[in-house]
């Protein structure tokens, strides 16, 4: 026997049965036809109503006409055609030749008369000679796709058969319901009744019978299919948690039945990976859905779009990969949580579903199993060595002690890894075209670039660039900042090396308390700690985060570090004040939720892995027993006098032209007088010499000491300070 040698040649075979089918029928429905064609299916003639009163319900008219006596033994003539194309398929089969009419068969459990319809619809996507051959038997011209009612009468040798297979052309059906057909009104007719309506094969099942596995056009802003390429071995996953995952995959595909796993994780920590792997370990595709996405489009109806999805992923043989499931956890979704659940009650195969949120089915999917699988953050050594697999080659000068000093500072998942050492790539092309070498500082600039951008919404960036000379501070005070940078450096060291974190029932991150009066170094502080570890600083003023109203703190705080918690970041809450108080003596119901919003940040703190540090002008209002909960307590005293002159010695860039003795540019600059007389702060200082550069800007002379007088003048009537003439009063030298 010859085997079909493609999927095409098997379907022209199958509609031969179709055409000699609707031979049979024309040749019928010419008996009853007119002389006069001219009008035929336009009006309807006095004898073509007695004609209808004498046919008996059910069957159109040609159905009682005889059959052409060269068709006499029709069926027989089937019979044949249909045992040779039954032998043919079974030799293809018996060859590897893959048929898509069988396959689709398979997939959906269709029936022989199911097939037929397909069949039906399908031949005017092949030949448009059928268009006029449907138009003829529905006697009008402008009827070129067969209704249900024309399929009904080719397909049904009776009355009694025809009405029990209307039934196959009900939504529920699975035709319909698996949209392998489309039902269609004729717009001229207003709600018709079932008889009346057409039918169209689905295009992405034209396609697909033609050999192609293109997306449904509908689905592919929202969905990708991909060929899994790496294994499961290449995972960075525990032995036993990869062995029970083969175990479960391979289970399902021996008895057939449908599985659903929960990856919940972050961002780029291998979900989507893993799921690939699994589908590679059973020899099958992913079809990756993005279901936030699909949640906002506005021309696909949800229904409609999970209907299509089960579909595609049947065609593609591919496991379905649903990411962005977070957002059908809302309570406003839950019937579109409900519609996608109840899709994955009956679909067969390997589903994922992806989020962050720690989620278990309640009250569904009972019929199927369900596995939730917890995915982490890498640790230290795994992000060395997965920045090692990512940068390929493209390594920093003394690459093993520098991605270790990265892989500690910025807790990042493999994608986000991922991501960033490409970023890390694209920079060092910019800056080098010839070679294109990493350099550390391209390391660190694209991790930053990497780190989550959303935090810039809910607080001001600072691009540090302060360094350790530019702060003036008694030497215990520096020391204290430097062991905060020390921590940060060494924490992978102590906590997973030499195991401290099992000793810690909170996270690995480290928090401090700036207290000191404004303008005495606390954010140059966190600046040179941020800038020292290669890190990004966000200020949060909490004056504008603390609420009058019960409980919008929290959340306002909440939203903070969950976005922190991507962004590898220093938090630097400032004006803690308006947070902080004396509320051990609780006096009335603000005093209470008070109390509970100070616990509510320290708790967040604790939690928080990377750097928050608080900063406050009043180091009194802060109560003892949240004192006892941050790490750090950083005193910033108000400058003495020596240690003013000192602050007024650093302020001045080099290519800052100054008066002295030999300039003879005006008095020259006392800054030991300066230090000496007038009691301000480090932050004030600044503003006295930025303001003197600009006055001697304006004079076009060098900055002197009578610039530095009036600009201090200015200074003081900004702070309310009371001005007498004789604290302005310099003898001229």
């Amino acid at each position: 026997m010859v085997p079909f040698e493609s999927s095409l040649q098997h379907i022209l075979a199958e509609l031969e049965r179709i055409d000699l089918l609707i031979r049979v029928q024309v040749w019928r429905a010419r008996q009853l036809i007119e002389a006069d064609e001219e009008f035929q299916g336009l009006y309807i003639s006095e004898e073509e109503i007695e004609s209808l009163m004498a046919t008996p319900a059910g069957l159109p008219r040609w159905a009682t006409a005889p059959t052409p006596p060269a068709l006499d033994n029709v069926q027989s003539t089937l019979d044949q055609l249909a045992t040779g194309i039954a032998e043919r398929k079974t030799e293809s089969a018996r060859r590897g030749v893959t048929l898509r009419l069988e396959e689709l068969t398979r997939l959906f459990n269709l029936t022989p008369f199911e097939i037929d319809v397909l069949l039906i619809c399908l031949a005017p996507e092949i030949d448009l000679r059928y268009e006029h051959l449907y138009a003829y038997l529905q006697n009008d011209v402008t009827q070129k796709r067969p209704s249900v009612d024309l399929v009904l009468n080719l397909l049904s040798p009776s009355f009694e058969t025809k009405l029990a297979a209307r039934a196959r052309f009900l939504p529920s059906a699975p035709l319909l319901d698996q949209q392998l057909l489309v039902m269609f009104d004729d717009p001229a007719h207003h709600q018709p009744p079932l008889l009346s309506k057409y039918l169209k094969l689905d295009e992405r099942v034209v396609n697909y019978l033609l050999d192609s596995d293109e997306l449904d056009v509908r689905l592919r802003p929202y969905a990708r299919y991909t060929v899994p390429q790496r294994g499961l071995e290449e995972m960075l996953l525990s032995l036993d948690v990869k062995t029970r995952l083969t175990r479960l995959v391979q289970e399902n595909r021996a008895n057939q039945n449908g599985l659903i796993f929960y990856f919940q994780g972050p961002y780029g920590v291998g979900k989507q990976s893993t799921a690939e792997a699994l589908g590679r370990e059973v020899g099958i595709g992913l079809l990756n859905v993005q279901g936030d996405q699909l949640l906002e489009a506005a021309e696909l109806p949800f229904e409609t779009a999970l209907k299509l999805i089960a579909r595609e992923a049947r065609l593609q043989n591919a496991a379905l990969y649903w990411t962005g499931f977070d957002p059908l956890l809302a309570e406003d979704r839950r019937f579109w949580r409900a519609a996608l659940l109840r899709m994955l009650e009956t679909r067969p195969g390997l589903t994922f579903l992806a989020g962050q949120t720690t989620w278990e089915p309640s009250g569904a999917l009972h019929n199927r199993p369900f596995v939730r699988v917890k995915f982490s953050q890498p640790a230290a050594a795994e992000r060395q060595q997965l920045w090692g697999l990512s940068l390929n080659g493209h390594m920093p000068p003394n690459a093993e002690v520098e991605l270790d000093a990265v892989a500690g500072k910025f807790r990042m998942s493999g994608g986000q890894i991922r991501d960033a050492a490409a970023t890390a790539r694209n920079l060092a092309r910019w800056r080098d075209p010839e070679r294109g070498q990493i350099s550390v500082a391209d390391l660190y600039q694209a991790c930053r670039l990497q780190s989550n951008r959303k935090l810039a919404t809910l607080a001001q960036k600072i691009t540090p660039h302060y360094i350790w000379d530019d702060i003036v501070l008694p030497p215990d005070r520096l020391e204290q900042l430097r062991e905060i940078c020390n921590q940060v450096k060494h924490r992978v060291r102590v906590y997973d090396a030499w195991g401290f974190e099992r000793k810690l029932s909170l996270g690995k991150g480290l928090n401090a308390l700036f207290a000191g009066p404004s303008g005495t170094g606390k954010t140059m502080a966190a600046d040179i700690i941020a800038n020292a570890l290669g890190l990004d600083l966000y200020k949060i003023d909490l004056s504008t985060v603390v609420s009058k109203y019960i409980g919008e703190t929290e959340k306002n705080l909440a939203r903070i570090f969950a976005e922190a918690e991507t962004s590898n970041a220093i938090l630097f809450f400032d004006e803690a004040d308006a947070l902080f108080g004396k509320r051990s003596e609780v006096r009335d119901a603000h005093d209470r939720y008070a109390n509970i919003e100070i616990s509510y940040l320290l708790q967040k703190m604790e939690e928080y892995e990377g750097v928050a540090i608080l900063a406050t002008n009043l180091r009194k209002n802060i109560d003892d027993a949240f004192v006892r909960r941050v790490q750090f307590i950083v005193e910033f005293p108000f400058p003495t006098a020596l240690y003013r002159q000192r602050i007024w010695q650093q302020i001045w860039p080099e290519e800052m032209p100054r008066a002295d003795s030999s300039t003879g540019s005006g008095p020259a600059l006392d800054l030991e007088l300066m230090a000496r007389r007038f009691e301000v702060a480090g932050g004030n200082i600044r503003n006295i010499a930025l303001a003197a550069a600009f006055m001697a800007a304006d004079d076009g002379q060098v900055v002197n000491m009578d610039h530095l007088i009036r600009a201090t003048r200015r200074e003081y009537q900004k702070m309310g300070k009371v001005v007498t003439e004789s604290d302005f009063r310099i003898k001229q030298t």
